[in-house]
């Protein structure tokens, strides 16, 4: 409210529109879409304010869907399903048939709205994508076919049963590159999200629409010395283990989670990969793979099989690089909201 009162003073406020991101567990849980679903009743109050805010000044109702998390907690959505596989056994709910998660989940959010009394106000999907490490079923490959299935399903412009021919106002990507400090509260693979890697190569083949067929690596990416910290094996490696868990602590370990890209790999590589981690995040610094002696920095790339060994970007270019990839994310964003209102 203060925002759009400071967006009035200035005469901005037909120009911009006030929005609140909502995650779509601010729903009761399951899928519902009879009349009585609606938002959990201790953010019911606070929800119903937002709708009358939104419909007010003529915001649309900005929600995250995610089927990578509705098949991890739901044990009756496949993975086809979630994945817009035409193999996939269709869902029927109040006398309509779903063929996707996407479209359940967006029937689910149109219902409540429906039932607070705000049946045509706009949707936007704020964010929605796949996972490529970090979890079972995250990899690169599924994300891919996630990620194809849902551009295609968009450009369709079929809708959901619910809503035929009326498909999301704007739907967002997420994201554009992984982020190895963001919570993992929900789970490891919360880092794993981008299109790119930290360092802005692509993990996979993607069209979104303006013609070009595949996304294009960053360019002339500085990198630190190829330099790796690994376990010393001629060393007593009984503390090892706790070692590389404070290691983790302060780094990123999510590819050593369970259906992570590196969890085959078998000890102590596993313990190499930690070190690793907190090296690589500590700017290479030769104290930072001490580990009470445990630690060995090698010109020899440990990787293996699908498990890298990450190499940082140089420090001095760090702040030029996240300014590139935030004006990546906004030509991005750009190109596939021009796509999709084509």
């Amino acid at each position: 409210m203060n925002i759009q009162a400071a967006l009035k003073k200035a005469k901005l406020d037909s120009k911009v529109k006030v929005v609140v991101p909502c995650s779509f567990d601010s729903f009761e849980s399951g899928f519902n879409l009879s009349s009585g679903v609606n938002f959990r009743p201790d953010l019911n109050k606070t929800m119903i304010e937002l709708l009358a805010f939104l419909d007010k000044h003529g915001s649309p109702f900005f929600v995250t869907i995610s089927p990578f998390i509705t098949h991890l907690q739901t044990k009756n959505i496949s993975l086809d399903f979630s994945l817009f596989k035409e193999t996939a056994r269709p869902h029927n709910l109040s006398h309509k048939t779903y063929k996707n998660s996407f479209d359940l989940s967006y029937d689910t959010v149109a219902t409540v709205l429906s039932t607070a009394g705000y049946p045509n106000m706009d949707i936007v999907v704020a964010k929605i994508g796949w996972p490529t490490d970090g979890a079972a079923n995250a990899s690169s490959y599924l994300a891919e076919t996630f990620i194809k299935g849902l551009i295609n399903h968009l450009h369709s412009n079929l809708g959901t049963p619910l809503k035929p021919h009326k498909p999301p106002l704007e739907t967002y990507i997420l994201s554009l590159l992984d982020e190895d400090q963001r919570s993992i509260t929900s789970g490891n693979f919360e880092r794993h999200w981008g299109l790119f890697t930290f360092d802005g190569q692509a993990k996979y083949h993607v069209d979104l629409g303006q013609g070009s067929k595949s996304l294009v690596n960053a360019q002339n990416v500085e990198y630190l010395s190829s330099k790796w910290c690994v376990v010393n094996n001629n060393k007593d490696l009984s503390n090892a283990t706790a070692s590389a868990l404070e290691a983790c602590a302060n780094a990123d370990c999510t590819a050593l989670s369970p259906g992570g890209s590196c969890f085959n790999i078998s000890w102590p590589s596993n313990i190499s990969y930690a070190f690793n981690s907190y090296y690589q995040q500590h700017d290479q610094r030769a104290e930072s793979c001490d580990f009470g002696g445990l630690g060995l920095i090698t010109t020899v790339d440990p990787s293996m099989d699908h498990c890298r060994f990450p190499i940082e970007i140089r420090v001095s270019h760090a702040e030029f690089h996240r300014m590139c990839n935030f004006l990546r994310v906004i030509l991005l964003v750009t190109t596939l909201l021009a796509s999709l209102t084509v």
